[in-house]
């Protein structure tokens, strides 16, 4: 009868004792969302992709994930290993065999500027928060005017997609009134991974906005989103400890508000962002011009 039906006489009694039920596979426990440094603070998976993009985008162009969890290490004291390195490659698509394909939008490199007024020159960049009652991080991407200072518009949120960034950027052309402009607006960014979308990119063109990035470990081109975000630091992230999103939430657009609207500057003649905005496009005032 074995022989009839195709089983063999020595895996019969296995098959009808321990093979009736298929084997449940555990998934294992979810991964963190962090990873620590050596100084014992935590930097989350968001941040640690930002480094994945910024180090193969330099010196480490040619690494495997074995390498980079190496530089890593080395670069940014981070307690990690290779198999969550490997994860993070994955996610971000920069794997060996992925990174050799030719991107569709090829990057264009920030380049010196001089600005005269507003809507000329727009930086963005995220800023990551922490929670500590819900053992979580958030994200504030933040859209500047390095002209007139304001922060023209933001996304806050437990995540930061293109999408995400995208809204941000449709609201703030909406609220300077850009879409119509001859002259076209310039975005500045770093090497993020929602800044290097081909979601994002496909906006930009649509929109006729010129995006460009700037080269891996050079902050002083972002300057004045890396000084607001020491700003938004001091004033308002390291001043609270957040037990939930709702507390953080709250603070970070207070602050906002006071920061656009209460805030003085020197640098804008002692106004706010909103004032000298305001009173620029009324009276036509002008400031020193900015070089970077």
């Amino acid at each position: 009868m074995l022989k009839i039906i195709g089983i063999a006489r020595s895996t019969y009694y296995y098959q009808k004792n321990y093979r009736v039920e298929e084997k449940k596979v555990s998934e294992g426990r979810p991964a963190p969302g962090y990873s620590y440094t050596e100084d014992g603070n935590k930097i989350s998976d968001e941040q640690i992709k930002e480094l994945l993009l910024e180090e193969i985008a330099g010196d480490a162009y040619n690494y495997g994930y074995r390498k980079l969890t190496k530089v890593l290490r080395r670069n940014h004291k981070l307690i990690i290993n290779k198999k969550k390195v490997y994860r993070l490659c994955k996610e971000l698509g920069i794997l060996r065999p992925q990174r050799q394909k030719k991107s569709s939008y090829p990057r264009k490199l920030a380049r010196n500027r001089t600005i005269t007024g507003s809507n000329q020159l727009w930086e963005a960049d995220i800023k990551y928060g922490y929670i500590e009652g819900e053992d979580r991080f958030f994200f504030v991407l933040s859209v500047i005017d390095v002209y007139d200072r304001g922060i023209v518009d933001y996304h806050m949120g437990l995540s930061c997609t293109a999408k995400d960034t995208i809204q941000a950027l449709h609201r703030a052309l909406f609220n300077r009134q850009q879409f119509d402009q001859l002259e076209k607006l310039v975005i500045r960014t770093d090497n993020g991974p929602q800044f290097i979308s081909h979601t994002f990119e496909e906006f930009c063109e649509n929109y006729k906005v010129e995006h460009e990035r700037i080269p891996p470990k050079t902050p002083n081109m972002n300057a004045h989103i890396e000084s607001f975000h020491r700003i938004f630091e001091d004033d308002c992230l390291s001043r609270w400890q957040f037990e939930t999103y709702a507390e953080a939430y709250e603070a970070v657009t207070e602050f906002m508000v006071f920061y656009n609207e209460r805030r003085i500057h020197s640098s804008i003649l002692d106004l706010s962002p909103k004032e000298f905005y305001e009173k620029q496009m009324r009276e036509n005032i002008k400031i020193k011009e900015i070089r970077l």
